[in-house]
This record gives C-alpha cells, sequence and structure tokens, in this order.
C-alpha cells in the first residue's frame, strides 16, 4: 500500500475531462483492438500467466489456516514445516509468473507503442504544408509522445490490471464462502467502503498539490524573469530590487504553507487508511468468534485467520477496480486524439499512377492560376506565365504580394484552386511527387540548418556523394574557405539549428546543399534579404554562375540580381501588373519604377563615407 507521500494516479475526474469526455463507442473499441491483432500469441500467453499469477498469490493467503490449525493448534511440527515450504514454494512461483507477466505485458505495450509511433511518423511525413502551418507544433509531438506514452499504460497496465484484480477477488470470494458466507457477506459490504475515505483524501492532496505546483511555477518565472542578464538590467535601471524581493518572498510564503497542508493532508489520509484496514479485520475477528463461539463449531481459528487475510487482499483490487473507469477514460481521450490525426488525409495526395518523365530542364509555365491558403481569403489571381529550359526570371513586389507563394505551386506544397502548374510541360498534380520535388532546389531566407556536422547537413540533399562533390559544391557556393578555416573543418558542429553559424554562412551552406542535389530548377527566394552586406556580396557571387547554368527563377531584393533575369515579372496584389526588361519597366512610371526608386536604386548607391 503506498506511503502517506504517494500521490499515485487520480481516481477521479477534473470538471475539464468529464466535460471533454471521450463517447466510447463499437466502431472505437474494434479500432483500438486492431493494435493488438499482430500479437494475439503473446497476448494469451499474458493473459496465462496474469491469471497463474493471481492464483498462485492467492494460495499462500488460504494455507494461513491450515498453518494455524494444524501446525500451531495441532501442535504438529511437520505438518506446520510442509505448510510453510508450500507457502514459500507457491509465493517464489507466483513471482517468477509475475515477472514473465510483467515482461509480456511491457513487450506487448511497447511494441504497440513502436507501431503506433512509426505509423505516426510516417502519415505525419505525408501530411501538406498547410498542416504544419495551421497546427501548433507543441500540439503535433504531443500527439506523438505523451498521447501514445498514454496508450502504453492502458495496454501495459489497465488491462492486466482489470484482469488479475477480478481474478484475485473471484478467488478470494470463493474461498472465503467455501468457509463461512456470513464473513464473506461481511467482507463484501466492507471492502468497497474502504474506497471512500481513500478517493475523499486524494481529492483533497490532488488540489493541494495543484495549487503547489503553480505556486511553484510562479516562483520559477519570477527567477527566470528577475535571474536573467536582461531581467537584472531592467531590475537595477528602475531600482525595483526592494519590489521583486517582496514579490518573491510572498510567493516563497505561499509555497511553504501549501507544502505544510499536502503533507499533513498525507498523513491524515494514511492515519485514516491504517484505521479503516485495522477496522475491517476486528470485526472479521468479532463475528467469527461469535460465530465460533455460539453458532458454528466446524468454524476454527485458521478459517478466520484465512478471512481476515484474505479480507486485506480485496481492499487494493477493489480500490484499483474503482479507478479504472477514471483511466479508461483518460486513455479513449488519448486513443481519440492520436485518431484524430490518422484520419486526417493528406492534402497533398498522387493519382495512382504518376508520371515520371525520362530527362528534366527544369521548364515551368503557368496557367491561370488562382490561389489562397483559406477559402475567404484569394492570394493569387490569374498568373500565367512560362519559364523556357535555361532560361531565368525574376519576381519582383511590394512584400506580402504572392512571390513566395508562386514559387511554393511548383513543388506542390500547395495545391492551385483553378488553372494549371506545369512542370516540363505536366501538371504538376500528375507527375511522380518524389521525382518532382528531387528536381527542384530551393534556397529561402529562413535557411534551416539541422543539429550535427557542416556534412551531415550537406548529405542531406544526397546521402551517397562524394567527399570530392562535396568540396565543388561548397567551393562554388562560396563556403569551402571558410569550413576549412574551422578546426574541424567539414565536421564543424553548427548547433541546434545552426546558431553556431552567421545568417550569411549558413545560407551559403544552403545553397551547397541545393548544389549537390543538383536539381533542374533552382529557385532563391530572397536568399539575401535578411544579411549583411558583405554576406550578402558573397552569396551574390555564388548565385549569379549558377543563374547563367540552368533554369532559375529569383525573388529578391538587389537590382544586379534582378538585372541578370531574362524577364521580370512583377507581382502586386496577387497579380502580374507588368513585365519586362529592367530597362522597359523603368520608363513605364508603374510599380516597377516605384520600387526601383525606394528600393533597388537606393541599395546600389554606395553609402557616404564619413
Amino acid at each position: 500500500m503506498p506511503g502517506p507521500g504517494h500521490m499515485g494516479g487520480r481516481a477521479y475526474l477534473t470538471e475539464e475531462e468529464k466535460n471533454n469526455a471521450v463517447k466510447v463507442t463499437w466502431p472505437l473499441i474494434k479500432r483500438i483492438f486492431s493494435y493488438l491483432k499482430p500479437y494475439i500469441p503473446q497476448l494469451m500467453l499474458a493473459l496465462l500467466a496474469i491469471s497463474m499469477s493471481a492464483v498462485l498469490d492467492m494460495y499462500p493467503s488460504i494455507l494461513t489456516g491450515r498453518i494455524v490449525d494444524e501446525g500451531l493448534i495441532g501442535r504438529s511440527m511437520p505438518t506446520l514445516v510442509k505448510l510453510i515450504v508450500i507457502s514459500f514454494v507457491l509465493k517464489i512461483a507466483s513471482n517468477l509468473v509475475g515477472v514473465l507477466q510483467n515482461y509480456m505485458n511491457s513487450w506487448i505495450a511497447q511494441h504497440i507503442t513502436y507501431d503506433m509511433r512509426n505509423q505516426m511518423f510516417a502519415h505525419l511525413l505525408k501530411m501538406g504544408t498547410r498542416f504544419f502551418t495551421e497546427n501548433n507544433q507543441g500540439d503535433v509531438i504531443t500527439r506523438m509522445t505523451d498521447d501514445i506514452s498514454g496508450v502504453q499504460n492502458i495496454i501495459s497496465n489497465t488491462f492486466a490490471s482489470i484482469l488479475s484484480n477480478v481474478i484475485t477477488l473471484i478467488a478470494a470470494l470463493v474461498a472465503m464462502y467455501r468457509r463461512n458466507w456470513i464473513l464473506a457477506t461481511m467482507a463484501l459490504v466492507i471492502v468497497p467502503l474502504f474506497s471512500l475515505p481513500t478517493r475523499m483524501a486524494g481529492k483533497k492532496r490532488w488540489a493541494l498539490t495543484k495549487e503547489a505546483q503553480e505556486n511553484r511555477d510562479e516562483i520559477n518565472g519570477i527567477l527566470n524573469e528577475t535571474l536573467s542578464v536582461s531581467g537584472q538590467l531592467l531590475v537595477k535601471l528602475f531600482t525595483a530590487e526592494d519590489r521583486e524581493y517582496e514579490k518573491y518572498r510572498a510567493s516563497n510564503e505561499r509555497m511553504i504553507k501549501l507544502n505544510i497542508k499536502e503533507s499533513m493532508a498525507g498523513r491524515w489520509f494514511w492515519m485514516m487508511i491504517s484505521t479503516f484496514t485495522s477496522f475491517g479485520p476486528m470485526l472479521i475477528y468479532l463475528a467469527g468468534g461469535v460465530i465460533m463461539m455460539n453458532y458454528d463449531q466446524s468454524l476454527t481459528v485458521g478459517d478466520i485467520t484465512v478471512m481476515v487475510s484474505l479480507l486485506s487482499r480485496m481492499y487494493g483490487p477493489v480500490n484499483s477496480l474503482l479507478s479504472i473507469g477514471v483511466e479508461w477514460i483518460r486513455s479513449m481521450a488519448n486513443f481519440t486524439r492520436i485518431f484524430d490525426y490518422f484520419d486526417m488525409e493528406p492534402e497533398i495526395q498522387e493519382i495512382r499512377n504518376p508520371i515520371v518523365p525520362v530527362t528534366a530542364t527544369g521548364k515551368v509555365s503557368f496557367e491561370n492560376v488562382d490561389f489562397g491558403y483559406s477559402p475567404d481569403r484569394q492570394i493569387l489571381t490569374d498568373i500565367s506565365f512560362s519559364l523556357p529550359k535555361g532560361r531565368c526570371i525574376a519576381f519582383v513586389g511590394p512584400s506580402g504580394s504572392g512571390k513566395s507563394t508562386i514559387v511554393n505551386l511548383i513543388p506542390r506544397l500547395y495545391d492551385v484552386w483553378s488553372g494549371t502548374v506545369r512542370f516540363e510541360g505536366v501538371d504538376v498534380r500528375n507527375l511522380d511527387l518524389k521525382w518532382l520535388r528531387s528536381n527542384i532546389g530551393m534556397v529561402s531566407q529562413e535557411t534551416y540548418l539541422f543539429s550535427g556536422t557542416i556534412k551531415d547537413n550537406l548529405l542531406y540533399a544526397r546521402p551517397e556523394a562524394t567527399m570530392e562533390e562535396i568540396t565543388e559544391a561548397c567551393k562554388k557556393a562560396n563556403i569551402h574557405d571558410f569550413i576549412m578555416s574551422q578546426k574541424d573543418g567539414y565536421d564543424t558542429m553548427v548547433g541546434n539549428r545552426g546558431l553556431k553559424l552567421s545568417g550569411g554562412e549558413k545560407q551559403r551552406i544552403s545553397i551547397a546543399r541545393v548544389l549537390l542535389k543538383d536539381p533542374a530548377l533552382m529557385i532563391f527566394d530572397e536568399a539575401t534579404s535578411a544579411l549583411d552586406t558583405i554576406s550578402e556580396d558573397l552569396i551574390q557571387q555564388a548565385i549569379e554562375p549558377l543563374i547563367a547554368e540552368r533554369t532559375s527563377i529569383l525573388i529578391a531584393h538587389r537590382l544586379s540580381t534582378v538585372l541578370a533575369a531574362d524577364e521580370i515579372l512583377v507581382i502586386k496584389d496577387g497579380m502580374i501588373v507588368e513585365r519586362g526588361k529592367h530597362a522597359d519597366l523603368v520608363k513605364q512610371n508603374g510599380v516597377y519604377t516605384e520600387l526601383y526608386e525606394k528600393q533597388f536604386k537606393r541599395l546600389e548607391v554606395p553609402e557616404k563615407q564619413e
């Protein structure tokens, strides 16, 4: 039985859990049990082990009566020793079977959650970009980790607990009724009453624990804010030391009072449980004594001792079974949250027999494309253009005009509302998705590097690439010299999300990674917009030769980059409002002219030296 400091699981539901309780239906149950189908043999073995363990564990208590009557009262040492040895052997056997039971429970639960995690991860990898932009990342990870771990609990513990407790109770009751139906009926009344103080005290302790945790969170918040570098600076500049100390002192005082209350609630809880568990056996001894002395001479001291022993063994199973419903509801909620994700269809679907062209040149065309991220907000309207093999086009326009949205439609990160996007003359919706994306390389302003080495991040593009190919790509991206200047060269760790590198260094590694992929179409989406002048020049030197070598699309804010394009498309409010060469567009006194005067021209004028 747990000690006074042990909280254990909550045996009741909060109001929020009650309001959000899942409706358990037969299809839901069938779906849950479908995960057990591959492991039916192991499940049968686990059920057999649970049954054997529960029955074997009961026998030492039953033998107690014979030990008392035949061994002690009967004064037979051989019988006493034999019965004690048998009880000891049965206990060992029960424990050994229990080890097998726990192993099988854990094995089944771990393999089912292994299957579910793999299934969930594979499913999430198929989900479209919209899913990840509209769903909170923390919620997605919680479904992958906490919810599936919660499922593991019901498989490994709850199912086994139900069966084990039911068998224990049945075996105990059968044994008790075989000895005396009156005492057995008393036990049936006494044992459920035991759960009342347990649940009442548990509720009180949980409320205090929750309040204490909230108070600890408040204290941690104060410490994080005031003892950080920025927080300390602010405290000092506003001479707020006394205010912050008083706030911390008051919160600390509340925590001490709550901790004392929680500790004492545990002591009262333990006192109630101890008193009540002692009261039950006393009643059995009293009633047994009355029956044995006045009504039933066949009832022995050993029989009464067995009844008391079995009564004590019934407390745990009854209390556990009363809590099963709560655990079941919580587990159903976990299953439902997991199935909610499984039931989400990937937005980007492949046709049954997708087309896989023999070669790729990067040729792209848009035909009257309309698109929006939500039904009530259209982003692109009637977009039409062609990008022939080996040519380069540039998109320019105000921020938020839809430039990045256009290029996101080419690798099918989203599908168009109407119109057609073609790659190599084929509607992208009819192309093999893996082939399509493998032939498109994109460098965006938000460079993402995985934690690991520079080499690891480069090989992400093509795991089989040789060191010579990696070096060549890095030289073209103007990053090889920097890498070689590092102590560990290509084995230099980049840190979490590349935090050990500057923006320009990360961007050039990103370009090298795309070059290693060797795509037919290169897309540069504001690749230099957030960098300093030196980094921008280095990246510009890397980009310009690439534009001349292959089919490419530029979204840029630098005039020299735009001038390198064969055609410039001016985007405003999701529409192509102007198109042509730089010289022609400047003369039109339209959107491009305004953009040139406010942005391009200013960027090309050298800064005045002081």
